[in-house]
């Protein structure tokens, strides 16, 4: 359900004119005279994941600079740093719930966090946002669906050694909401763009014996095989292991006609397997490699396959807003502002959507208790009845789960050798939004 209502422009004009009779009465009104409502903000700010999480802050604050107020409250930010630590995480939230003039919070940015995080706010009512989780556990009791396992048979959270949903939910009420797609969608995706975009018939599938890149290489094989693809050999190898085992498995797998590999986990090691696939297979893009966002955008995957970076595709569970029309103005104005070009990063607009959603659910919330401040629970009931919000990203909405609707993925495809800092560009789409793939 959009926000905007028809007695919108009653209310704003109403406001304006107590704004206008405030003035002559008494000189101009400041910002810090207004009653205030505080959204808290947790990310990693220090650590290996600042590089995108500080950008991701600055996309929330570029929200609320050019929103500075909300239906007659002045709206401030309260940002903690969790440093990808579960249990700072976990801290920062108690001190969000404890302070009452916080009504929502913003993140956190990874699954780990989410676990430790998601129980606290949880039993305390306190609703999150998140521009940047994609694990299926956070939302669901389900890791693989029946359709994207090639046994046919779904695996639960639990078999896949990790808490479901339900487990983090001690009220067994939702208060957790994202704008990320979950991680099943990109191993289907990579099929889809493999056999339709890419045109490959047959391909081998490697995994890293971590759940996340078994996980996608199933969802891989199974939906590769839906589609009339073959899936010609799979290997799950150990990264810390001797590479003699990868590199037999490639030479059989050229032998075996394969037309692509595919690896489901991290950067480092999954882009060594590139490397190794020369001279067994062509170089560069006769033989595509596909990952996940495991691999996206991450120059130690360019220095780990060498020269054969030619070819290199990774999914990302997010829309690629810097290719998105409707992001266009935003992305100009943020730039404008905030002038360094690494202060802008791929979750900039994610996390800004993030706060325009709460703002939303807050301008609903306000409206339905009369101006009064909102209580956290009206703030997670608006939030879940999201439908179809404009947003930079897309249409913005939330399914029952509090997973998003605008169910993208996104395909980069990897620079050359010459520069791996370089802008991974986008090679295409693949949109689950009106159906999924399961």
């Amino acid at each position: 359900m959009l926000s905007i209502r028809s007695t919108e422009f009653i209310r704003v004009l109403c406001a304006c004119l107590a704004l206008v009779l405030c003035a002559c009465s008494s000189g101009s009104p400041h910002q810090d005279a207004l009653k205030a409502l505080r959204i808290g903000v947790d990310l990693p700010l220090s650590g290996a994941e600042s590089r995108a999480a500080i950008p991701a802050l600055n996309g929330v604050r570029y929200y609320v600079q050019t929103h500075a107020t909300l239906d007659g409250y002045a709206i401030r930010l309260d940002t903690a740093d969790d440093a990808a630590d579960p249990e700072r995480g976990a801290s920062n939230v108690n001190r969000f719930i404890t302070d009452q003039g916080v009504v929502a919070m913003i993140g956190p940015f990874d699954g780990p966090v989410a676990r430790k995080e998601i129980p606290v706010a949880n039993a305390a009512g306190l609703a999150m946002v998140s521009p940047a989780t994609s694990n299926p556990c956070l939302t669901r009791d389900v890791y693989i669906p029946a359709l994207l396992n090639p046994a046919r048979a779904a695996i639960s959270c639990k078999q896949a050694g990790l808490p479901a949903a339900s487990d983090l939910r001690p009220t067994h009420a939702n208060n957790f909401f994202r704008l990320t797609a979950t991680d099943e969608l990109q191993g289907a995706a990579a099929a889809d763009f493999a056999y339709q975009n890419l045109h490959v018939l047959r391909a081998a599938v490697v995994s890293d014996h971590e759940a996340y890149g078994q996980g996608l290489a199933s969802e891989f094989s199974a939906r590769f095989s839906r589609l009339g693809g073959s899936v010609v050999g799979r290997l799950d190898v150990d990264p810390s292991s001797s590479s003699t085992g990868v590199a037999a498995f490639l030479g059989r797998m050229s032998v075996a006609g394969a037309q692509a590999i595919y690896y489901g986990g991290g950067s480092k090691s999954g882009c060594a397997i590139r490397a190794q696939m020369s001279p067994p297979f062509a170089s560069g893009e006769a033989v595509p490699f596909l990952g996940g966002d495991g691999i996206a955008s991450d120059p130690q995957c360019i220095a780990a396959a060498g020269g054969n970076t030619s070819g290199i595709y990774a999914t990302v569970p997010i829309v690629d807003a810097s290719s998105a029309p409707t992001a266009a103005s935003a992305i100009a104005g943020f730039k404008s502002s905030f002038g360094s070009t690494s202060a802008y990063g791929p979750y900039t607009m994610l996390a800004y959507d993030a706060t325009a959603v709460l703002y939303a659910a807050l301008d609903r919330a306000i409206f339905a208790a009369g101006g009064a401040p909102p209580s956290r629970a009206q703030v997670i009931s608006e939030l879940a009845r999201t439908s179809g919000l404009p947003g930079a990203t897309g249409a913005l909405g939330f399914d029952p789960n509090g997973d998003t609707t605008n169910r993208v993925i996104s395909i980069l495809e990897a620079p050359g050798p010459d520069n791996p800092r370089a802008h991974w560009r986008l090679a295409g789409t693949i949109d689950y939004s009106a159906h999924l793939p399961y």
